[in-house]
């Protein structure tokens, strides 16, 4: 195995068998990586706070904690939910396998492991893990307020930005964030039945709405977050488009390019409602369709 991988490549290997660890150190190394080593689930959490690996190589089963549930606790830290974890499983232990995907392994290799295989599937998952993080880095220094969750509501990442937004829309701290429970339960929705109508988070005079975007994984959907003063912006159509606060709710969230299925269900009307409010909105506005509404709309919200 001559070829090097890059120099920042670190492996993290939680094993308790010495005779493993000796194995799978040897042939890591001579690949060009650096190695960390634990014993045990305990020391692996103890060490990921000092250092962050590229990469996890998690034995399932030992003693005390074993790898999947060392594994869950990994994947709740924030700073360790992009990298990869492979487990190290024995030929017979299919129902393993399934254990540790769902724990938040991306990969397994079957006991006894073949060290140029282990390492092929090392750099594979190492130029996906980085492929991810470079989108989300541009992500972030766009200032898109983006984050993924999965099918139970669980913070995966978050764009600083979503970040400082949930955070001000929570009790959670930004890097220990918690999505409430109705918007959840409302992922939990998503996972089943395919993107929903956006949910709308209450925090005194301003809302934050929340909007699935897409499946990006097995089990994470990305979301997008877009905050909203709920006074101000209906006031300014109410006031210059001499609507009622209704209209203007529904004339607001049209300019934004929703449904009227979508307006129906963040107002809580039935779409037939919402269908009299915009007959009213476009003979008040003297326009005939959403787009001509739209643009009437965006000009009073920009002053003109």
């Amino acid at each position: 195995m001559t070829e090097k991988t890059h120099p920042r490549d670190i492996v993290l290997i939680v094993e308790d068998s010495v005779e493993n660890l000796g194995m799978l150190t040897q042939a890591l190394e001579e690949a060009g990586m650096t190695v960390l080593i634990a014993i045990d689930g305990d020391t692996a959490l103890k060490l990921v706070g000092e250092i962050t690996p590229d990469i996890i190589l998690m034995d399932a089963l030992m003693p005390g904690k074993d790898g999947f549930e060392t594994t869950r606790i990994l994947k709740r830290n924030d700073n360790m939910a992009h990298v990869p974890v492979v487990f190290m499983t024995g030929l017979s232990e299919t129902e393993h396998i399934v254990k540790g995907l769902e724990a938040g392994g991306v990969d397994y290799v079957t006991k006894p492991v073949a060290p140029d295989e282990l390492v092929a599937r090392i750099r594979v998952h190492l130029a996906n893990a980085r492929a991810s993080q470079s989108a989300r880095v541009a992500l972030d220094a766009s200032g898109r307020f983006l984050l993924a969750v999965n099918s139970s509501g669980e913070l995966l990442w978050a764009t600083p930005q979503a970040r400082r937004l949930l955070a001000h829309h929570t009790s959670g701290m930004p890097d220990r964030l918690i999505l409430p429970l109705a918007v959840r339960a409302w992922v939990a929705r998503a996972a089943k039945a395919g993107a929903p109508a956006p949910i709308i988070a209450e925090a005194g005079p301003n809302k934050l709405e929340i909007s699935f975007l897409a499946r990006t994984g097995p089990d994470q959907f990305m979301l997008r977050l877009t905050e909203d003063n709920a006074t101000s912006a209906p006031a300014a159509l109410r006031d210059k488009l001499s609507l009622t606060n209704r209209e203007a709710e529904v004339l607001l969230w049209l300019a934004r390019g929703k449904s009227n299925k979508d307006i129906a269900a963040i107002l809580s009307l039935s779409p037939r409602t919402v269908n009299k409010h915009l007959e009213q909105i476009y003979s008040k506005l003297g326009v005939e369709n959403r787009a001509s509404a739209t643009a009437v709309a965006s000009r009073a919200l920009a002053g003109n």
